[in-house]
């Protein structure tokens, strides 16, 4: 028996990250394995800034052959779908829980959970959690980096589409003229800059703008300002810095689309939370993750243990000198110490990043293998 409808629910918490992932699970369910998907969100404002054809005002709208829903209350009576997938353990409105256990059969209840590389990942991946009260079973599915969890978000097309890119010097120049640029010099580093607030970017800045190097830094607007206008006196009419051999430009938040160009342009990319880093991966292009804070230092475990298993495959100077820089800049100190080894790493890194890309993309995709998980559930 075939799933034909997906329910998925998203509740807004770090801005884009969260409906940044249930956006592309829908449009992957959608288009790759043919499910009429209802995405449920609670803050569309969010959806509208990784989405551009997206009206943040409608309670209802249909982009790419999937039905968008704002997610408010009183939640409204529908029949629930086939697989319900609550994103990252949001809390599903307790009518619709209802409604599931009054259908003849019951949905195939899915908690997405946040993506780790800690090894008891392997172990919980795929649990089920039977409801104290319903005849409903949750299932525990863990996107990772083994093939004992539900892998990555990957569309069919996206490799192809990155490799394309990377080879077209004149696709190239077209993407960096929408941000009034030309094609980098020779020699000239081009850095998108995605991340928290941190304490450490003015000595970064510092250090780049002092450098021998040329260095273009592309910024989102409205990300790391704080720590820019420590940086540069920031005028609102300006969208370009200059100091020394550093170039800031601030840039137009972009779609999703646009994000993973210009993931594949830069040669350094720095990323955060859970999207941008798994994008950043596929893009193949040396990047450094700033982790999500967590409440008593728990990111740690959660950042080394990534660094453990993407460091293993490089020399033992290349792995000290990504997760020593890696470490300085979340820890929002000590990157003016750290950043020349790891910028002397580059042109190993970009080899190794691209070796690092295809051993992912050998596993099935997350999309996929969920889909594959429910077909097993529902038999």
């Amino acid at each position: 028996m075939a799933l034909q409808t997906a329910d998925i629910f998203c509740k807004v918490v770090d801005n884009f990250g969260d409906i940044g992932v249930s956006w592309r699970l829908a449009r992957q369910l959608a288009h790759e394995h043919e499910y009429s998907v209802r995405l449920w969100v609670d803050h569309l404002p969010s959806f509208a800034r990784v989405c551009s054809a997206a009206n943040a005002q409608a309670e209802s709208q249909i982009i790419s052959a999937i039905e968008v829903r704002h997610w408010c209350m009183p939640f409204p009576e529908v029949i629930p779908a086939d697989i319900v997938i609550e994103m990252f353990g949001c809390a599903i409105p307790q009518s619709y829980v209802m409604a599931m256990a009054q259908q003849s059969r019951a949905p195939e209840w899915i908690n997405l959970e946040h993506l780790s590389a800690e090894t008891w990942v392997d172990s919980h991946h795929g649990l089920p959690s039977p409801h104290a009260h319903l005849s409903l079973t949750k299932y525990f599915y863990f996107p990772g980096f083994t093939e004992k969890t539900g892998g990555l978000l990957r569309e069919k097309s996206l490799l192809p589409r990155r490799d394309a890119f990377q080879q077209d010097v004149n696709e190239q120049g077209l993407f960096w003229s929408k941000f009034g640029l030309s094609q980098p010099e020779q020699d000239e580093l081009r850095i998108s800059m995605f991340c928290y607030e941190n304490p450490a970017l003015p000595e970064l800045f510092q250090m780049w703008a002092e450098g021998e190097r040329t260095i273009t830094c592309l910024v989102p607007e409205g990300i790391a300002l704080e720590s820019l206008a420590k940086f540069f006196p920031l005028d609102k009419n300006l969208t370009r810095f200059t100091r020394g051999r550093l170039s800031i430009h601030t840039i137009p938040f972009t779609d999703q689309d646009q994000y993973d160009a210009l993931l594949w342009a830069c040669d350094v990319n720095f990323v955060r939370g859970e999207d941008s880093f798994v994008r950043a991966q596929w893009a193949a292009q040396p990047f450094i993750w700033h982790i999500y804070p967590q409440e008593e230092n728990a990111h740690w475990a959660k950042l080394n243990a990534f660094t453990d298993a993407y460091c293993a495959g490089m020399s033992a100077q290349q792995a000290a000198a990504t997760q020593d820089f890696w470490r300085a800049f979340n820890a929002g100190s000590g990157v003016g110490a750290t950043w020349p080894a790891f910028a002397r790493a580059l042109p190993a890194l970009r080899q190794h990043n691209r070796a690092w890309a295809a051993q992912l993309a050998a596993r099935p995709d997350l999309a996929s293998g969920l889909a594959d998980f429910c077909r097993k559930l529902i038999k």
